[in-house]
């Protein structure tokens, strides 16, 4: 019962908040996001302390190594948040955008408007950043947000919301906009996701469990992506020079994250050339390689891939491998397997670039390049909220314009209907 009396006082100073932020100016929202990351860079050396606490206990409880990564701070990830909020400020408010003109027949005049969404709420695991990005993403859009980390991450966390609500204070934005949950208790996120009456939208962010966790018991609308199945084909009109580094980069630069490539596939014509050189160097950087007949018949060492690894999301340096025998067989396998987050081809055809772009029904679909920039900050968003797979509201990195709805404003001169 206290949890639930205190998230219910979280969520209606959050309503209230909204209905004030919702009304600010830009350079007032502005002014506080600067505010905000000055704050975390005058007070880095506290955030780092809390950050220590936490990768200890994770080390101490066994925390997956992919994990740990993601929830370890340091002075150059601590000023990229700081610099992620500055991003931010520079770009444009999507607040008040006039959508759509019309004038109807009888006279009334019609403008659809971008509007906050409301109250949203982020329920993450593990990355202590996602505080950051996503207080400074809502805030800017006109927004409250109520955030409820993980307890692998709980003194992070608390220390950089305690920092950003600090310098809310003396700006123009309310300080009831920025909530956090400090509960680790599971019933904290079950009482959350009730409170339809008070929240308008849920972004789940971390692994698939937690995501289906929370479509499952959710009252109110989310915006999710279950897990990053992510492929990437490389055809035999590839530059396989090219497609070595993009393949290499997409399994091995960060194999922990959700736009990291789980499946490699390869065209039967560029196998035998491009395969030896390309496990020898993935195993090199310590990937596990599991395939299919043909991909062992060329690698016989190979582990055999079964069907659960081509479902599964393995956030580690595994990958699996499968041979196939033209682009409508890769979109075909993608389309089957994949989880509609991001893949990519690589060819210098553009015929089959575009047949692959407009068949693999994901939200983000790559030709020569690799499908880690399936990112807000590299897609020029300035952060993201998180990544949607679902097909309404938004799709892809969520940023500022992915986080308003919009309302149409009616204007007559006493026009009745007859």
């Amino acid at each position: 019962m206290d949890i639930q009396k205190t998230i219910l006082k979280q969520v209606r100073e959050a309503r209230a908040a909204a209905l004030q932020s919702a009304l600010l100016t830009t350079a007032a929202k502005n002014t506080a996001l600067k505010a905000m990351a000055q704050a975390l860079g005058d007070q880095a050396a506290l955030i780092l302390k809390e950050n220590a606490k936490d990768v200890a206990a994770a080390k101490l409880s066994g925390l997956a190594p992919a994990l740990i990564e993601r929830l370890t701070l340091n002075e150059s990830r601590v000023r990229a948040m700081a610099l992620g909020i500055l991003d931010i400020v520079k770009l444009k408010d999507p607040v008040g955008e006039v959508m759509q003109v019309s004038v109807r027949p009888n006279g009334l005049a019609i403008k659809k408007v971008r509007v906050p969404i409301g109250v949203v709420a982020i329920i993450y695991e593990a990355r202590p950043n996602v505080t950051a990005d996503c207080a400074a993403l809502c805030l800017k859009s006109g927004n409250a947000v109520i955030l409820k980390g993980g307890k692998e991450a709980i003194f992070s966390n608390m220390a950089i919301y305690k920092i950003l609500k600090g310098a809310l204070a003396g700006t123009a934005v309310p300080t009831g906009a920025l909530q956090f949950i400090t509960s680790t208790d599971r019933a904290a996120v079950t009482e959350l996701l009730k409170m339809d009456q008070w929240v308008d939208l849920v972004v789940p962010r971390g692994g698939e469990g937690l995501i289906r966790f929370v479509a499952e018991h959710s009252r109110i609308p989310v915006v999710k992506h279950y897990k990053g199945v992510c492929h990437t084909y490389v055809s035999d009109k590839a530059d396989l020079k090219k497609a070595a580094a993009i393949c290499f980069n997409a399994k091995v630069q960060r194999p922990g994250v959700c736009n990291a490539m789980e499946k490699m596939l390869v065209h039967e014509n560029v196998a035998k050339v491009f395969l030896p050189a390309m496990i020898r160097r993935l195993r090199e950087a310590g990937v596990e390689i599991r395939g299919d007949e043909a991909v062992r018949r060329i690698a016989p060492d190979v582990k055999k891939a079964v069907a659960a690894d081509w479902h599964t999301e393995y956030l580690d340096l595994i990958l699996t491998v499968k041979v196939v025998n033209d682009v409508q067989a890769a979109v075909t396998h993608i389309n089957t397997y994949g989880s509609r987050h991001s893949d990519a081809i690589v060819t210098k055809d553009k015929k089959e670039a575009d047949a692959f772009l407009k068949g693999v029904d994901s939200a983000c679909v790559y030709v020569n390049a690799s499908t880690r920039f399936t990112d807000g900050y590299e897609f020029g968003l300035g952060a993201e909220v998180g990544i949607s797979t679902d097909k309404l509201h938004v799709r892809g990195p969520m940023g500022l314009e992915g986080l308003t709805s919009y309302k149409y404003q009616v204007y007559g001169n006493g026009q009745i209907r007859g």
